[in-house]
C-alpha cells in the first residue's frame, strides 16, 4: 500500500516547498485547540462505531490512541512539526504512528473544513462563558464601590465640563450598567457559537450514514447547523464576540479614561495604589498610572483585530478558503487581552482611594446648581425657558463679578425675578442638588440605595 507524507498527498507528483509549509502551517498558534480537538475526535470516533462504520476494536484503539497523545500533550511530551500543518494533522500524524491502520480511519466522514468549526465552536463556547463569569467579578467590584462611596459628592461632567453634582456611587453604577449589556451580548453571542458543523465535511456533507445528533448531544450542542455550505464557511460567530469584546474594551477603556484624568495634580480626586503604578526612569517623583493606560490602548489592539477578521471576511466566494486560518491569531490575542484587561482591572478597583473633600469642594464649582435654580423657578410657576433665561443671567454676573452662586444676597437675586424668595438658597445647595434627583435612574442617595439593594437581590436569586 502507498503512502504519503501529506494526508492530501496521493494527487501531488511533487513534494511541497519547505517555505510553503512553513507559510502555510498554523501549528504554532493553532495547538492551542489541542483539548477541543481531540474531545471532538472522541466523540466523532464513538459515533462512527455506533453506526457501524468503524468495528468496536478499532474505536477502543482509536480512543486509547487520543487519550494517550492528550496525556502527552498536557505533560509537554509531544512535539509539534511544521510538516503537520495544523493540530488537526498533527494529532492524526502522532495517532497513526501510534496505532496504526486504525487510525487513518477517524477522518472518516468528516473534513478538516468542519473539523477546525467544531474546534474553534467547542473552544469559544468555553472562553466566552469565562469572560461572562470575570465580567461579574467586575461587576461586583463595582458594586462594592459604589456602596463604599455612598455618601461621597462629585462634580458630573457634559463635554468634560462640570455640569451638575451626583454621588460617586451613581457614577459606578453607570459603569456597571455598560457591563450588564456587555454580559447580555455575549449571552447572545453564545447562542449562535453553539451549534454543531460536525458532519458537514468539505461543504456539500457526507454520504455516508453519520449521526450528527448524536454528536451534538454528546458534545453538549443544543442544535446542529442546517447547512453544509455555511457551516464550514462561516465565522460570524467570531467576528460577533471581537465586536462584543471590542464593546466591552470601550466601556473599560473609558473608565480608565476617569481614573487616568482624576490621578492627576490638577484633579486630585484618586489615588491609585503604588502597587498598580509604576514610576520613571528619569523622574523620580513621577507615579504614572500604567495599567489603566495599558488597558485603554489595549482597546485598540481589539479594534485592529476586529477590522482583520472582518476584512478576511468581506471577499470569500463560498465556501471554505485557505484565508479562513487568519480568523483564529486575532480571536486568540481577543481572548488572552480582554480576560488579562478584565482581572488586572477588577483588582485595581480594589486599589483606588478617593479625595472625597476634594471631589465635594470641586462639586460646588463651575455654577453646578444652575439647573436646580431653574427647578426651582418652574415650581413658582415659571415657563422653563424664562427660568433658563434668568438663570442664565444670573451666572452671568456672577462670572463678571467673580462670585458664585451661594454667596449671591437675596437683593441681587430679586434684581433677577421679584419672585425669588428664601427657599432659593435651598436649591443652591450640593447636597440638596444630589438629594433632589429622587427618580428611577436619579442620583440622589435614595435612589441608589434601592438601585444597590435591587442589584444584591438579583445576585442573591442568580
Amino acid at each position: 500500500m502507498t503512502t504519503h507524507k501529506k494526508p492530501w498527498g496521493g494527487r501531488f507528483k511533487d513534494s511541497t516547498e519547505r517555505q510553503v509549509e512553513e507559510f502555510t502551517a498554523s501549528i504554532n498558534f493553532d495547538k492551542r485547540l489541542y483539548r477541543y480537538d481531540i474531545k471532538g475526535s472522541v466523540v466523532h470516533c464513538k459515533m462512527l462505531a455506533k453506526q457501524g462504520i468503524i468495528s468496536s476494536g478499532e474505536e477502543k484503539s482509536i480512543i486509547s490512541g487520543l487519550d494517550n497523545i492528550l496525556e502527552d500533550i498536557e505533560t509537554e511530551n509531544f512535539s509539534y512539526s511544521v510538516d503537520s500543518e495544523d493540530i488537526h494533522m498533527a494529532v492524526e500524524k502522532a495517532l497513526i504512528d501510534r496505532i496504526g491502520e486504525a487510525g487513518g480511519k477517524l477522518h472518516t466522514g468528516r473534513s478538516r473544513n468542519d473539523q477546525v468549526s467544531l474546534d474553534m465552536r467547542l473552544y469559544l463556547r468555553d472562553e466566552v462563558t469565562t469572560v461572562i463569569g470575570l465580567i461579574g467579578i467586575l461587576k461586583g467590584c463595582l458594586v462594592e464601590l459604589a456602596k463604599n462611596e455612598i455618601d461621597t459628592i462629585m462634580p458630573g461632567y457634559t463635554h468634560l465640563q462640570k455640569a451638575q453634582p451626583i454621588l460617586l456611587a451613581h457614577y459606578f453604577l453607570a459603569y456597571r450598567e455598560m457591563l450588564i449589556r456587555d454580559g447580555d451580548r455575549l449571552k447572545e453571542c453564545h447562542k449562535r457559537i453553539n451549534v454543531m458543523p460536525l458532519g458537514s465535511a468539505a461543504l456539500a456533507g457526507t454520504g455516508l450514514p453519520i449521526d450528527r445528533e448524536y454528536v451534538a448531544e454528546s458534545l453538549d450542542f443544543p442544535e446542529i447547523t442546517k447547512n453544509s455550505m455555511d457551516a464550514v464557511s462561516d465565522r460570524d460567530f467570531i467576528a460577533e464576540f471581537i465586536f462584543n469584546a471590542s464593546l466591552l474594551m470601550m466601556h473599560m477603556s473609558r473608565f480608565c479614561e476617569d481614573l487616568i484624568i482624576w490621578s492627576s495634580e490638577e484633579f486630585d480626586f484618586v489615588r491609585i495604589s503604588d502597587s498598580f503604578t509604576t514610576g520613571s526612569s528619569i523622574m523620580p517623583q513621577k507615579k504614572n498610572p500604567d495599567v489603566p493606560e495599558l488597558i485603554r490602548g489595549k482597546t485598540g489592539r481589539i479594534y485592529g483585530n476586529l477590522v482583520a477578521i472582518l476584512t478576511v471576511m468581506k471577499g470569500l466566494p463560498m465556501t471554505y478558503d485557505r484565508d479562513l486560518q487568519e480568523d483564529k491569531e486575532p480571536l486568540f490575542d481577543t481572548v488572552d487581552t480582554l480576560k488579562g484587561c478584565l482581572h488586572i482591572l477588577a483588582a485595581m478597583t480594589k486599589n483606588l482611594t478617593f479625595n472625597r473633600e476634594k471631589m465635594l469642594k470641586e462639586a460646588a464649582k463651575g455654577f453646578s446648581t444652575a439647573t436646580d435654580i431653574a427647578e426651582y423657578l418652574v415650581i413658582k410657576g415659571v415657563p422653563f425657558r424664562d427660568a433658563h433665561e434668568i438663570v442664565g443671567r444670573i451666572v452671568a454676573y456672577c462670572i463678571e463679578k467673580g462670585r458664585d452662586l451661594q454667596s449671591l444676597t437675596m437683593e441681587e437675586f430679586r434684581s433677577f425675578y421679584e419672585g425669588f424668595d428664601n427657599l432659593v438658597y435651598d436649591f443652591v445647595s450640593v447636597e440638596n442638588s444630589v438629594n433632589a434627583r429622587n427618580i428611577p435612574g436619579g442620583t440622589s442617595k435614595e435612589m441608589v440605595l434601592k438601585r444597590i439593594e435591587e442589584i444584591e437581590k438579583e445576585m442573591q436569586e442568580k
